[in-house]
């Protein structure tokens, strides 16, 4: 008996409570080892581009200046690198790489929407002078086609090359390669496309039937980048054909609770880290996953994808050049964070502008639309 009248517990009570409060204790300790763990494995995956880094800041005083507070643009390269055993199989390695997708993705204060611009590879634009990558001498100005500059000059000289011709200040670049895109792709498990008509193409390895259908890892590969087998094999085409499964990746990872599932967002964020290449300003998990978070919320018609406003070039028709006034209008707009409406490409995979509708200068589709249509 205590002091007050109370029984004391029993002793086997007590020693169940601190069993059930070690074992309590043992299990977080579990939970934050394995959550560290996964964090510290992720955060691993990222390589680092600090070479383009150190070369952007030789020529810090001819960049743009950012004219908007908390506006973000990063430049996606979606590299046709053959090096490595995943690459490889794509075609001989020449010991250079190509800008086979460029995109400036702009993503307005406050997180109001998400406007992906593609650069057509073969746009003509002027070249700054550029050092070659890894100490190969220095490359002249020049005026030729875009991907040249990724090819002999790297990500610093892409750079530099689409801040010459936008005005925009590039915040920070991506780096994806062929095998991270499929990887991306199968994390997310699949993406849907609708085609209009059969496709077989021997170049790309790549035999699709009509209608709606869900692409993984190798045949969403061959889809957007094959090009003379379907529609009209044009490039304009392909590129719009690489808006719409984009905007279809987007649909899916907004729409299946990805972001907000930790089951099915470390798949997705293992086979991201594992294939992309970063300026040091989105080297870190924490600094992709607060990019990530800020386009979640996004409405889907508010993410945007277009291409510059171009045309055949004059002196050469399997070339590109700038519509003007569009493209600097479009330019403007984005240095300035304001909106940007688009029509609707019309492509291979089907659908055309609504009658009566006010058409924009700018083609391009949004997260927003379905598939077929």
């Amino acid at each position: 008996m205590t002091t007050d009248g109370e029984e004391p517990a029993p002793r086997p009570r007590r020693r169940w409570l601190r069993m059930v409060a070690l074992g309590a204790t043992m299990l977080v300790l579990s939970a934050a080892a394995t959550g560290w763990w996964f964090y510290e494995r992720l955060d691993r995956n990222i390589r680092t581009d600090t070479r383009t880094a150190d070369e952007l800041r030789k020529y810090e005083a001819e960049r743009p200046v950012p004219v908007v507070r908390d506006a973000q643009n990063i430049l996606v390269i979606g590299s046709d690198d053959r090096g490595g055993k995943e690459n490889g199989k794509y075609g001989r390695d020449t010991g250079t790489q190509r800008s086979d997708t460029t995109i400036l993705l702009h993503l307005q204060a406050g997180g109001k929407s998400a406007t992906a611009v593609s650069i057509p590879r073969d746009l003509m634009v002027d070249i700054p002078g550029c050092d070659r990558p890894n100490g190969g001498g220095r490359l002249a100005a020049r005026f030729a086609q875009f991907n040249w500059a990724f090819e002999f000059g790297g990500a610093a000289c892409t750079i530099r090359t689409v801040e010459k011709l936008t005005g925009i200040r590039v915040d920070h670049h991506v780096i994806v390669d062929f095998s991270g895109f499929k990887k991306l792709v199968n994390a997310v498990g699949g993406v849907e496309v609708c085609l209009t008509e059969p496709v077989d193409d021997d170049d790309a390895h790549l035999q699709l039937p009509s209608g709606r259908q869900v692409l993984h890892g190798e045949k969403a590969l061959g889809y957007v980048r094959a090009r003379y087998s379907i529609g009209n094999g044009s490039d304009t085409e392909r590129i719009a054909r690489q808006q719409e499964f984009l905007s279809s990746l987007v649909k899916k990872v907004q729409s299946n609770g990805v972001l907000l599932n930790p089951a099915k967002l470390y798949p997705v964020l293992s086979a991201a880290t594992s294939s992309l290449t970063t300026d040091p300003g989105l080297d870190t998990l924490k600094d992709l996953y607060a990019l990530v978070r800020g386009v979640r919320d996004i409405p889907r018609e508010k993410i945007r994808f277009l291409t510059i406003p171009r045309q055949p070039y004059t002196y050469n028709k399997n070339r590109d050049e700038l519509v003007q006034p569009d493209a600097d209008r479009l330019f403007r707009q984005l240095r300035l964070d304001r909106p940007v409406s688009v029509t609707r490409a019309v492509t291979a995979t089907g659908g055309e502008d609504p009658k009566g509708v006010e058409r924009s200068p700018y083609q391009g589709t949004t997260a927003a639309r379905d598939v077929c249509g």
